[in-house]
């Protein structure tokens, strides 16, 4: 049997491999307060969640300076580094599906909208850093989520396929760049409900990685692949 194309599993970070967003909430509210922004669950799911800082610095002060948004989005990543020293955990099932990965040969990649800072601080935490091949950061590139280019650049990084990938996000914003990628795209409940994400394009939703249903389709996206090894 000739062997497909190279397969890939791609994962954003914030809220797909742990859940961050209580920090991360509690971080804007302690920053953006003396700005009077305030923000509850509702409003950051809607007008924060998943959209990288610059957006929320235009969306937020827009009459500032692109130096005085910087300031006040990394004074808001440094509260929430800060606030998430102790008590980072992987989301359930994530460290035996990245196990399985790693048997199969099929490499990883994280695809965030964060800043690296972040991005290696919460991989580092949950003890998952040295399971990606690469680590892409949207505000590295030329568009962030929900432009598909994040997705891009992982598949191109892992010499993989659309075709053959799975990716796993939590936001809007991220569903919309994975879909528009092309990969079939699993919603991680963290936040949205199941019908928000199939909304936006997830082909399934679940709330942690030991779902059966998750792993069917797991088995049926890479048995092609898996009967070669």
């Amino acid at each position: 049997m000739t062997k497909p194309p190279n397969p890939a599993l791609l994962f954003d970070i914030d809220g797909t491999l742990a859940d961050t967003d209580v920090i991360h909430l509690k971080a804007f509210n302690h920053v953006f307060a003396p700005y009077d922004h305030q923000f509850d669950k509702a409003r950051y799911k809607q007008d924060i969640q998943g959209f990288t800082n610059e957006a929320i610095g235009n969306r937020f002060f827009p009459d500032m300076s692109d130096a005085e948004k910087k300031a006040i989005t990394d004074q808001k990543e440094a509260a929430f580094r800060d606030m998430s020293q102790t008590g980072l955990e992987p989301i359930t099932g994530l460290l035996a599906l990245m196990d399985w990965a790693d048997a199969h040969d099929i490499p990883m990649a994280a695809v965030t909208n964060a800043p690296r800072a972040n991005a290696d601080h919460i991989l580092n935490a949950i003890g998952a850093y040295h399971r990606f091949k690469t680590i892409v950061i949207a505000g590295e590139l030329a568009h962030g989520k929900p432009h598909p280019l994040p997705y891009l650049e992982g598949l191109s990084r892992l010499g993989a396929t659309a075709e053959n990938t799975m990716a796993f996000e939590d936001s809007r914003t991220g569903l919309q760049s994975s879909v528009a990628a092309g990969i079939e795209s699993i919603g991680i409940m963290t936040s949205l409900t199941p019908d928000e994400m199939a909304q936006t394009g997830a082909s399934y939703a679940c709330a942690r990685y030991d779902d059966a249903g998750l792993w069917e389709r797991i088995h049926a996206r890479f048995s092609q692949y898996l009967k070669t090894n």
